[in-house]
């Protein structure tokens, strides 16, 4: 019998959730392929995003205990992924080759990443980086979608100065994009939002600001995507207040508070089919010793992705898809 590792947090290669490398994509067989995008060159103050994947996949290992697989919610008394991480539909896909300076080479990389994923059946998880990679993102799918967008800004900035790649930058790039149905964004309150920028993001979606967000509810917002519709889903992690993210170089107050969030995800992957989702704007070197911003982003990521992976459309694809790999007996 094989022995038990230990495996303390600070030991070992720190893949998400020490789940199975698998840079090959061609070889890829997994339900779920988490990827990084360490991207930083679309932030206009200060840098150092491109250091959250890294951070995020080392908070992950305080998850994984001796020998479990998954981790338990004792709110609910649920173990949530225990049946992917124990057969190994989880695997961490390593990051997009990112190309220093070169943005338009960089977005191709990316877009090229998440297709691949796609072409193998996997469902996209993507660790940023700042949030103009949610662009390269979003454009690999090639199926119609609907996009949920939490954020306390609309990143709707117009293309001035040729600057069209920056954080600011990205849903003014995803709303013309033919397959992506209704863009829905969550949380929007910055008060360095310019009228036109805010304008213009209402004009062509349903933006949803604080006090609005709490007079819908969870359930209400969610409620605003269609039911069992295709969706995925961009979490900015300034959407939650100021005060709960330090390693955050863009916060602002009046946010949601990691409950609502959470509720709000819960409920969304509940209605909705989420066949991708991103988290991004954390920021290493800002953040306090214990690392707390990038704790928290596991934490949200965590709990979203056991969320998904426990609703009915997701076990019946899963099944379907052991059908198909189960070799034929003769």
């Amino acid at each position: 019998m094989a022995k038990v590792r230990v495996d303390r947090p600070f030991v070992g290669i720190p893949s998400f959730l020490r789940a199975p490398i698998c840079t090959d994509l061609e070889q890829l067989q997994a339900a779920v392929a988490v990827m990084g995008v360490p991207f930083d060159e679309g932030v206009p103050y200060l840098p150092g995003s491109r250091m959250a994947p890294r951070a995020l996949r080392e908070h992950s290992l305080r998850f994984v205990g001796s020998g479990s697989k998954g981790f338990y919610n004792p709110e609910t008394g649920k173990q949530y992924l225990e049946y992917e991480m124990s057969r190994g539909l989880i695997v961490d896909a390593g990051d997009a080759d990112i190309l220093p300076t070169n943005v338009e080479g960089t977005f191709e990389n990316v877009t090229q990443m998440v297709r691949q994923i796609l072409d193998r059946g996997a469902m996209p998880l993507v660790l940023g980086g700042d949030h103009s990679i949610t662009y390269p993102v979003v454009r690999a799918f090639g199926t119609p979608l609907h996009v949920v967008h939490f954020d306390a800004h609309s990143d709707y900035a117009p293309f001035i100065h040729d600057l069209r790649f920056t954080n600011q930058h990205p849903f003014r790039h995803i709303r013309p994009m033919k397959h992506v149905l209704s863009l829905t964004q969550v949380g929007i309150r910055s008060l360095r939002e310019s009228a036109e920028m805010f304008g213009a993001a209402q004009h062509d979606n349903r933006v949803v600001m604080m006090a609005e967000f709490r007079r819908l509810t969870p359930r209400g917002l969610a409620e605003l995507v269609p039911a069992d519709a295709p969706c995925y889903v961009s979490i900015d992690v300034d959407v939650l207040d100021i005060s709960l993210v330090p390693g955050c170089v863009s916060a602002e107050p009046n946010g949601m508070s990691y409950a609502e969030l959470r509720d709000t995800l819960r409920e969304i992957a509940q209605r909705a089919d989420v066949i991708g989702f991103d988290f991004v704007e954390v920021n290493p070197q800002l953040d306090v010793g214990t690392g707390l911003t990038s704790y928290l982003g596991v934490h949200t990521v965590l709990e979203f992705l056991g969320h998904i992976c426990e609703q009915p459309r997701w076990v019946a694809r899963r099944e379907r898809r052991q059908t198909r790999e189960r070799p034929q007996r003769r």
